[in-house]
């Protein structure tokens, strides 16, 4: 949980690091810091004593609190130190400690390390965890960004990113407006394959549901009406379920049972990824409704688990070892110097017995 001071020290770096401050300019005095913040005059001490050693600040006994050149003590800060930055939306489940394994099998062969930053899908946390990165002068980074479908608050980093060339690169996602390169799965494409495989087995009801927050999410939704759009006769079979990292999963599972519930319940759901998916079966089973002989359900990325849940779960193949492989090799090409192209995974269906084939 984020701090009042640290708070208090992230609004006031903000102002400094955005240029309406520049260096030599005079900060507001710790009496006007703490009307405008609301917090006591301990709070804005430690968040300025905090800056100063940073090198964002400087003082003046007697005369007050001036913006420190930061920018050129940053550039002073010695460099080559080998690190890499890596900022996931999470560490030490799902799939994530398969790519940053991956990431670091790669690194660590050219002598790099890796410095971890968790962001818990959270904007707030993506801002402390870029800004903690830059304090760091990584050499590179590596990014997956914080709820991609929606619009970036930190978007100020981002920019202070590309204006020191900090050598970057985004996975799983990226911003459309963005210049850094990416590594991606094509979810679209691929979640329209999983929906289409379904229509060959002969479902039509099929249940959607996706978290569309980030462009993973987005990008699935928009695969599964493309599978519908090519079968028109089918289109009023089909039902979605949008939410956000942010909303009560509890809700989202009773949505799912009245679904189940009705005399026209789907024959099949569609989840935005394997982790939903598991919870869904269990959604299924607590009103007494068996899997596949009843209804049908596949997930997407692979998750470990989902190859030793009962039954089997049908599922997509992300490549998260590769990809974290792919994201080293990159990151250590952008540190050098050269050019590198997008990468856009198109990755399999695997098969197994959480899908019944109604056609037999």
């Amino acid at each position: 949980m984020t701090t009042k001071y640290e708070k208090v020290k992230e609004q006031i770096r903000r102002v400094i690091s955005s240029g309406q401050y520049q260096p030599g300019d005079q900060l507001p005095t710790e009496s006007t810091l703490m009307d405008k913040y609301g917090v006591s005059r301990y709070t804005i001490r430690r968040a300025m004593g905090e800056l100063e050693n940073e090198h964002y600040i400087y003082r003046i006994q007697g005369g007050g609190m001036f913006v420190e050149d930061w920018q050129a003590q940053r550039q002073q800060q010695p460099v080559n130190q080998k690190v890499v930055g890596v900022i996931t939306t999470h560490l030490a489940d799902y799939i994530f400690p398969s790519i940053i394994s991956g990431i670091d099998r790669s690194l660590s062969q050219q002598g790099y390390s890796i410095l971890l930053g968790n962001t818990h899908n959270d904007h707030p946390q993506e801002r402390i965890s870029l800004q903690r990165m830059l304090d760091s002068n990584v050499d590179g980074l590596i990014i997956e960004p914080t709820q991609s479908a929606r619009p970036n608050p930190n978007r100020d980093l981002y920019d202070q990113i590309a204006k020191s060339h900090i050598p970057a690169l985004f996975i799983n996602a990226h911003y459309d407006n963005s210049s850094l390169p990416f590594i991606d799965v094509d979810d679209r494409q691929t979640e329209h394959d999983l929906v289409s495989q379904l229509f060959d087995k002969g479902h039509q009801r099929i249940l959607g549901i996706f978290k569309i927050d980030d462009m993973q999410g987005v990008d699935r939704l928009q695969g599964y009406m493309d599978a519908y759009m090519e079968h028109p006769s089918m289109m009023l079979m089909s039902d979605v379920i949008m939410y956000q990292s942010s909303d009560d999963i509890a809700h989202i599972f009773a949505k799912i049972a009245q679904y189940l519930k009705a005399s026209d319940r789907p024959t099949a759901i569609a989840c935005y990824n394997d982790q939903l998916a598991i919870q869904v079966m269990d959604v299924v089973r607590s009103i007494g409704l068996k899997i596949p002989e009843d209804v049908s359900v596949v997930g997407f990325d692979d998750y470990q688990l989902s190859a030793y849940v009962l039954p089997g779960l049908t599922t997509v193949a992300h490549p998260k070892n590769q990809m974290g492989m792919d994201a080293g090799n990159m990151i250590l090409k952008l540190i050098k110097g050269e050019e590198v192209e997008p990468i856009i995974y198109h990755p399999k269906i695997i098969e197994r017995s959480s899908v019944k084939d109604l056609t037999k």
